[in-house]
């Protein structure tokens, strides 16, 4: 569990980024950070795992200071994926994914299998571990650099925008794939991101940001979209427009499910988990995969 106890960030220059901020972050879960430019979002990522040292206040993990550990030390038992990678260009693939395990001091015939594993583990083809990350496309090397972060089995992995540089395709990708990654390995994953659709696809609890780092709402991402706490919130998930305002629409084929402009998104379904006696739950088939949790 990470926990925030009245943290605040200023800066040298005199700009309030994180103002008494407290929040609990469960363990293996997704938890996802979500708010505009400016919002203090990655400075809160970053408290974590010491790159940012905030000015008051105090961050735990199970119930122990950061501020209390070696930061070195910290970070190397803390995944970190950030938006460009930040692989090491002169390092290969497999080199770049091992890197972590020998600053930890293993040996490198088992750190290149450790790595080796983890290329399966994030999809990418064995072939790959010894090129070079300017041979990769923008989503392999994303691939490595979730590989990287997951090297030395950490407890909690940190995301900040970790698909914000690759194409909308290859972000749909990766999202799924992260998805995946958590349902088989269960982390405490803290993930940044200014994207809503991205927040409501990921994360089990969305922490809503405004300015300074002022929660405006948190919680799962059903009860955000079922009742969003104020008008920021509404207008910020999109909840009066498009394909957040589902209804249903009768046709001479059946009925479907339609957004706010009209466009078919899907069909309901019985869900197989329904109890014979009682009102049976549905499902919207072909939907977008929003407020699921992990």
């Amino acid at each position: 569990m990470i926990e925030f106890r009245s943290v605040t960030k200023t800066f040298p220059d005199g700009t309030t980024a994180v103002g008494e901020f407290s929040l609990v972050i469960p363990a293996r879960q997704t938890t996802v950070l979500v708010g505009s430019s400016g919002s203090g979002k990655t400075t809160l990522l970053r408290m974590i795992n010491r790159m940012v040292e905030p000015t008051a206040g105090t961050v735990e993990i199970d119930g122990e200071s950061v501020l209390e550990k070696d930061p070195v030390a910290l970070r190397r038992g803390i995944g970190y994926v950030m938006q460009n990678s930040g692989l090491m260009p002169h390092f290969t693939v497999i080199d770049n994914v091992a890197t972590v395990l020998r600053l930890n001091g293993v040996a490198k015939r088992e750190a290149h299998e450790r790595a080796r594993a983890l290329l399966d583990t994030v999809g990418l083809d064995q072939a790959m571990a010894e090129r070079y990350p300017s041979q990769l496309s923008g989503g392999q090397q994303q691939r490595v650099g979730v590989a990287r972060g997951l090297a030395a089995d950490p407890n909690i992995l940190l995301m900040d925008e970790p698909f914000g540089a690759v194409d909308p395709i290859v972000r749909t990708e990766l999202q799924q794939e992260l998805l995946r990654l958590q349902r088989e390995l269960g982390k405490t994953v803290v993930f940044v991101t200014h994207d809503i659709d991205e927040a409501l696809l990921l994360g089990d609890r969305i922490v809503i940001l405004d300015k300074a780092a002022r929660i405006v709402q948190q919680g799962a991402p059903e009860e955000i979209l079922a009742a969003p706490a104020d008008d920021f919130v509404a207008a910020f998930i999109g909840a009066d427009r498009g394909r957040r305002a589902l209804h249903l629409k009768h046709t001479p084929q059946g009925t479907v499910v339609v957004d706010a402009d009209g466009r078919a998104q899907g069909t309901l379904v019985q869900s197989p988990t329904s109890l014979p006696d009682a009102d049976p739950p549905h499902e919207v088939e072909g939907a977008p995969r929003e407020g699921t949790a992990l």
